[in-house]
């Protein structure tokens, strides 16, 4: 039996927005079940993740019953970390805060974010601010969670993922950095640190360095991508996502 197609939107985004990626993967897997998980859609996804996952989770649960040998699950911006966390706990700093808090206020995002309040947004759930790193462990309960910067009991599920393949690019204009996409991020000077340095990949804390090393961590770097067209690409499509969805 064929693998099904699990899409999971980002943030301010629908399943309509993912019509061309669905119609690419029944183009090269004719037949083939794709669904767009249609939950949180446009102004409801900046709902605060911690209320979004079970719903998520949920959903998840009612396709992989009739899924037994697997799924493909494909997630686009703020559904990677949800679904991380789903897949993590089954048994990014971006630029949108800039389109939300004019630019100057950056440096006092953290103030914002980093309360009771400000984690009721999902955008706040993933905001990493280097130059507040206490703050950000101490308050942000989504996102340390996630990066097992905190300890939890999940590592053996995350290990269960088969093949984990991290799409992004420097004409991004929202993943901020870009790399972030590949699990790297700035230091405290913000220079641009690589996965491979970081510290929850160095500890392995939630087995990122496992699964680089057993060899199904895979990386694909696209230029001249904009964030809202990783999605409707032909070419990151045939580049970055087909020899994998077998």
């Amino acid at each position: 039996m064929a693998r099904c197609f699990i899409i999971v939107h980002g943030i301010f985004d629908g399943p309509q927005q993912f019509q061309n990626l669905s119609r690419f993967i029944k183009k090269v897997h004719p037949g083939t079940e794709v669904t767009v998980i249609d939950l949180y859609d446009d102004l409801l996804s900046l709902q605060p993740l911690w209320k979004q996952v079970p719903d998520f989770r949920q959903s998840f649960n009612s396709i992989m019953k009739n899924a037994p040998d697997g799924v493909h699950l494909l997630c686009f911006s703020q559904g990677a970390p949800a679904m991380n966390l789903i897949l993590s706990s089954y048994s990014t700093d971006t630029d949108y805060l800039q389109k939300v808090f004019h630019k100057t206020l950056k440096k006092n995002v953290h103030f914002i974010c980093y309360n009771k309040l400000g984690q009721k947004v999902s955008i706040c759930d993933y905001w990493n601010d280097p130059h507040q790193r206490l703050s950000y462990l101490r308050n942000n309960i989504f996102l340390p969670l996630l990066n097992g910067e905190r300890p939890h009991t999940w590592r053996e599920n995350f290990l269960q993922i088969e093949k984990l393949v991290l799409i992004g690019g420097p004409d991004d204009g929202v993943i901020t950095p870009w790399q972030s996409s590949h699990f790297g991020f700035y230091d405290s000077s913000e220079n641009v640190v690589e996965m491979q340095k970081q510290e929850f990949y160095l500890n392995d804390a939630f087995g990122l360095k496992t699964l680089d090393q057993r060899g199904d961590l895979v990386t694909c770097v696209h230029s001249g991508v904009k964030h809202t067209t990783w999605h409707s690409n032909f070419t990151v499509f045939r580049n970055c996502m087909e020899k994998w969805l077998t």
